[in-house]
């Protein structure tokens, strides 16, 4: 069975070119296969698109906070510890999972049987803001924005020491500048590390190019040894961030894979704010802005997610330690 491409459907380039290697299209009733056919005007095309494939992974009842949704994407706050969608190791208590649940097939199935709806990700332990698309016109409009770097993404993530345009090292490490207002530009490659492939590493001969932006918002202890910082992405690439600022020596607080156990001098932090720091069970890393043009009316969306409970206990105990 099979079913024909609406109208205003929007098909994907290399979609188009595996439907034609099925034999999925016609032009004026005949089979064509080659992607370099010449059409002429008025030629009548006919696309078949094959049904979605029956999906193997179960919906579960898993309470999300959806922050916006209409007919074509729902925007939702992602907690802490969610896996965006199935994979070896993880194959459910996803966000697809509960995502099916809640919205059953009116979902995009452009991102294959295991991702329905999914346009971008975050880590497992980052939380805040994804959309997701229903429709697959709203899910190529809103890859085409991730795509020309016009999407707005701005964490929140509290950082060991403090990014300042007073340090001279920072200005010593290559791929680092300053802009105006103190904030930090680190722009860089990044690729898969060279011995352990589960981390990214930071390169300047091969790699996808990366940009990221960073200011200070507070610093914290008695001669400031951590930050909570604001960090905008230019590009959206694996691990971004965290490779990023533990590039230039201020790795995230609970960061697992790029963090280090940071020696704080004597006195600089309280007790509490050493056992909170030492105890923070994920990287300290919140997406908490994202805009985008709605992809069906071209309104230009923005939604804001506050600190999720963990990370504002954390910035509350720091803060009495200043």
């Amino acid at each position: 069975m099979s079913r024909d491409a609406p109208a205003e459907a929007e098909l994907s380039r290399s979609r188009i070119v595996k439907l034609l290697a099925e034999g999925a299209v016609r032009v004026n009733g005949e089979v064509v296969s080659a992607p370099k056919t010449r059409v002429t005007e008025g030629a009548h095309i006919e696309i078949g698109l094959p049904d979605p494939a029956p999906s193997h992974i179960v919906p579960q009842d898993i309470t999300l906070d959806i922050v916006f949704e209409d007919d074509s994407l729902v925007v939702v706050n992602k907690a802490p510890g969610m896996v965006v969608h199935p994979a070896p190791g993880t194959p459910d208590g996803t966000l697809v999972n509960a995502l099916l649940h809640h919205f059953g097939a009116g979902l995009s199935d452009l991102g294959g049987d295991t991702r329905p709806g999914i346009v971008h990700r975050i880590d497992k332990d980052t939380s805040g803001l994804l959309v997701v698309a229903k429709t697959d016109a709203a899910h190529q409009a809103l890859a085409k924005q991730f795509e020309a770097h016009s999407v707005e993404r701005l964490y929140k993530a509290v950082a060991n020491g403090v990014p300042d345009a007073n340090d001279p090292r920072l200005r010593g490490i290559r791929g680092t500048r300053f802009e105006a207002g103190n904030i930090l530009q680190i722009s860089t490659f990044l690729a898969r590390h060279k011995t352990d492939r589960q981390k990214q590493a930071v390169y300047f001969d091969k790699g996808r190019h990366a940009v990221t932006r960073v200011r200070t918002d507070a610093q914290f202890g008695k001669s400031p040894a951590v930050a909570l910082v604001s960090c905008w992405l230019e590009t959206g690439r694996t691990h971004q961030i965290r490779v990023h600022l533990a590039h230039v020596g201020h790795g995230l607080v609970g960061d697992p894979v790029y963090g280090s156990k940071r020696r704080f001098a004597k006195g600089v932090l309280s007790d509490a704010a050493l056992q909170a720091i030492s105890a923070f069970p994920r990287q300290a890393l919140h997406a908490a802005h994202l805009g985008f043009e709605h992809p069906k009316s071209g309104e230009m969306l923005r939604f804001e997610a506050p600190l999720p409970s963990d990370m504002a206990e954390l910035v509350e105990v720091l803060q009495t330690s200043s």
